[in-house]
């Protein structure tokens, strides 16, 4: 949705890359477009003042978002579309509202900065809440997470989502503070990782990776950006663009990999694994490498500083299956036995 993961002091929120995204869109009159992380409509917004003759379709998986854009609907007299859906279903969801093929799709990856600025949605630790983190209200908390997951699973998840160093201790701790008393809040939780990782000076609050592996898993992001990666696919025209905005290394790498697979930029084989044949490309980088915020924009929105846009458009080539190393790049292992030592 829209910008991201660092849990500086509040931040207004400001759509990230959001002209360099649109550039990459390539709009037309009359165009069909998708959004598929409406959160505030800035994206959806600038998208149809731009091109006063596009239609869109925009999608939320938060049910606040979709009630906070009505006034948007009812001022764009039917040139916008605003449904409760995850992007990973923006296919099913196109065809449903009559808008395939699609002329561009445009993902801003990530939690909100609404989300992260309610204490009662439980994703951010600068606010005492409830230890919650869904975006759809609906499904396993964070708290049921934290307090019946094991502790393998638990340090899996800390440490494939969200990069913590230190995910064993920190899976540990938690363990041995669930055994006393439920961990309910985001206060606790936090305090609780604090006193396990060390704070660098200059650097985030330590239970920052923490806190997005935990809404990383209780939401299944990487695994919608995976399904929504292979939904564009199927649902672009030929020339239709694919922009895509991430806020982390974990999002990033999958939408760098799809890219370079369909774009026929995937690694060559060696002697020792030979390529096999290439499929023909699906699409074709619209970029090369990435966009990356320029220095005015990180300077007036802090949180924009680890973004990246890449883009690409839709060739004539059919649709291919999703792969299956770009899906396991959203699943996190599953915790191994550990070896009993010899006496």
């Amino acid at each position: 949705m829209k910008a991201r993961t660092g849990e500086e002091a509040a931040v207004p929120h400001v759509p990230v890359l959001m002209e360099e995204a649109l550039d990459a869109l390539a709009l037309k009159p009359g165009g069909r477009y998708l959004d598929g992380t409406f959160g505030a409509g800035g994206y959806s917004r600038a998208l149809l003042a731009r091109e006063p003759e596009a239609l869109l379709l925009a999608l939320d998986r938060d049910p606040n978002a979709i009630a906070g854009g009505a006034g948007l609907v009812a001022a764009m007299a039917g040139r916008l579309t605003l449904a409760q859906a995850r992007f990973g279903a923006l296919a099913e969801e196109a065809e449903r509202f009559g808008m395939t093929p699609l002329d561009g799709v445009v993902l801003d990856i990530g939690v909100s900065s609404m989300q992260l600025d309610q204490a009662q949605r439980g994703f951010s630790f600068r606010f005492d809440g409830p230890l919650d983190m869904r975006m759809e209200a609906d499904g396993q908390s964070a708290a049921e997470l934290v307090n019946e997951a094991d502790e393998g699973v638990l340090a899996n998840i800390i440490y494939h989502y969200g990069e913590e160093r230190r995910s064993r201790a920190v899976a540990r701790a938690i363990v041995e503070a669930r055994r006393k008393a439920p961990i309910a809040t985001t206060k606790q939780l936090a305090d609780l990782v604090a006193g396990i990782v060390r704070a660098e000076p200059t650097g985030p609050h330590p239970a920052t990776r923490t806190f997005q592996a935990l809404r990383i898993a209780v939401n299944d992001e990487l695994g919608e950006l995976v399904r929504a990666l292979h939904a564009a696919e199927a649902a672009l025209a030929p020339g239709g663009r694919l922009a895509v905005v991430t806020f982390h290394s974990l999002e990033d790498r999958i939408v760098k990999q799809f890219l370079a697979q369909r774009s026929g930029r995937a690694p060559a084989g060696s002697r020792h694994a030979p390529a096999a044949a290439v499929p023909e490309a699906t699409f074709r980088l619209a970029i090369k490498g990435v966009v990356a915020p320029s220095e005015a924009e990180m300077r007036a929105n802090p949180r924009a500083r680890s973004a990246k846009l890449r883009a690409a458009e839709r060739s004539e080539a059919p649709a291919r299956a999703p792969d299956a190393e770009l899906v396991a790049l959203a699943v996190v292992p599953a915790p191994q036995a550990r070896r009993r030592s010899r006496a």
